[in-house]
């Protein structure tokens, strides 16, 4: 099959490929429910780790040792932790919707082990007797729902800023609305380019179609922006504004103590997960074994039960660049945070996802029978990636240029004046460098003030002539 493509004159006939999904034919109904146990197993062992992982690398990196006293190396504190939680007093404010104030977490935390439903975790294996792939589900638009669970998890954030009937929850809670929706936006454009070279939106699909090359590679941009909007997306520093403790005490979660807090310190590191399993899926090759080792004995160390390996592994070194995050940036701005969001990520992502559009059909074009033309002239595939590169640089440069602008005309109109008035507002203001002080007015001081009782200013306003109160003003300012 084909699809003729025209549009603002550019021609091209491009080769449509399937969409196939993992095989669930030989999967009952029982077996799908033990993988939905193991993957729920998976996660909070995985979360129990990583907690621990997190206090003792930030430790290191503090140069102090982190929990090592409960258990073998401290691993049992998280453990001890999560029982803490659960005898603490469960304190509910009196101005809270009680009945959001509690739907909130589990909000939060349920949608975060959903979205990990269509990620494969490995290949094809043996299971009982039944052969069925290491993921519990799969769809032809797979990707989308993982966007579409993380948006509905954000709820669970919103809903508990407004129910708290508190100010500093509310103001995370709208923090992280505007937040999510603007790097959800990147995040999406930025995953376009991966749907372009694979063709599908299937997990399954994009993983089989990287069996000889990751798509880190040729979608590096997509990469390096998905990257940015994942840790975003997860409130993680150095974008953690929706729970900014300097500034927001503890944003959003700031009323809720016990099990109702642990529900969302659960959410963010499973959040934390599927970003990152997605990560893995679409841009390091899913649970594939890396190419030099899967050229050596691809059945011995690549399928199987090995993808479960190799996957675990590539998710660790994403959970390992959040952990380094933390411990080594400062918490952004967040109008500096939005900003960049808005005015860089989305417009460069989209330039990128039209240069990926053009090189995809010009390679697809020469491949096939026909060739991409524009205005009835034929172009090379190398053309069109130069043209391309140049166009996004292009947009950089000019996001760049107007940032600096915006920097001078705002350093221009925040130019302090020559001269000030210690005295204008009522109190003393120190100069800043550059100024000098002027003058003061001649003010009373409290020293010299007559303190008169209401009486005797009567009785003096009475009798003291004109030119005797004059006298006694102009005595006064001496």
């Amino acid at each position: 099959m084909s699809l003729g493509l025209t549009a603002y004159g550019v021609a091209a006939t491009l080769p449509m490929t399937e969409n196939p999904t993992a095989d669930f034919s030989d999967t009952p109904w029982w077996l799908s429910l033990i993988k939905a146990v193991v993957i729920f197993v998976y996660l909070l062992i995985s979360t129990l780790l990583v907690i621990w992982f997190e206090r003792r690398v930030i430790g290191r990196m503090q140069q102090r040792p982190g929990p090592n006293r409960n258990g073998p190396f401290g691993l049992l504190q998280t453990l001890a932790d999560g029982m803490k939680s659960m005898l603490k007093e469960d304190i509910t404010p009196a101005r809270a919707e009680k009945v959001i104030y509690t739907l909130a977490p589990l909000i939060a935390a349920t949608m975060a082990f959903v979205s990990f439903a269509i990620i494969p975790l490995g290949g094809t294996v043996r299971m009982f007797g039944h052969t069925t792939p290491l993921q519990l589900t799969d769809v032809p638009v797979a990707v989308l729902l993982v966007l579409a669970v993380a948006s509905v998890g954000v709820y669970g954030i919103i809903l508990a800023g407004w129910s708290s009937g508190s100010t500093y929850p509310l103001l995370g809670g709208l923090r992280s609305t505007a937040q999510v929706i603007s790097y959800e936006i990147a995040m999406g454009l930025s995953l376009v380019a991966i749907f372009l070279y694979s063709g599908s939106m299937s997990t399954s699909a994009i993983v089989s179609a990287q069996s000889s090359l990751w798509y880190i590679l040729p979608a590096f941009f997509s990469f390096a922006v998905y990257v940015i909007t994942m840790v975003g997306e997860t409130n993680r520093l150095p974008f953690d504004l929706a729970e900014g403790e300097g500034e927001l005490t503890g944003g959003f979660h700031t009323e809720y103590s016990s099990m109702r807090f642990a529900m969302f310190f659960l959410g963010e590191y499973i959040n934390m997960f599927t970003v990152a399993a997605l990560a893995t899926t679409l841009f390091l090759g899913g649970w594939q074994a890396p190419p030099i080792i899967s050229a050596i004995n691809d059945n011995m160390l690549g399928g199987g039960w090995w993808g479960l390996l190799w996957f675990t592994a590539k998710l660790w070194m994403f959970m390992f660049v959040f952990v380094w995050l933390r411990g080594s940036l400062p918490r952004v701005r967040y109008d500096q945070f939005m900003r960049f969001g808005w005015k860089f990520l989305i417009p460069i992502t989209l330039a990128w996802v039209v240069a990926v559009a053009f090189i995809r059909g010009a390679q697809l074009g020469f491949l096939g029978d026909s060739k991409l033309t524009f205005a009835g002239r034929e172009l090379s595939v190398a053309t069109v990636v130069i043209v391309s590169i140049v166009a996004v640089i292009a947009l950089a440069a000019a996001w760049i240029w107007d940032d600096k602008r915006a920097a001078r005309a705002a350093a221009e109109d925040e130019t302090p004046p020559e001269e000030i008035d210690p005295f204008e507002d009522g109190y003393p203001v120190p100069p800043l460098p550059g100024q000098r002080l002027v003058e003061p007015t001649p003010r009373l001081t409290s020293s010299r003030e007559p303190v008169l009782t209401t009486a005797s200013a009567s009785s003096v306003s009475s009798t003291a002539s004109p030119s005797t109160s004059t006298a006694v003003k102009e005595e006064d300012h001496g």
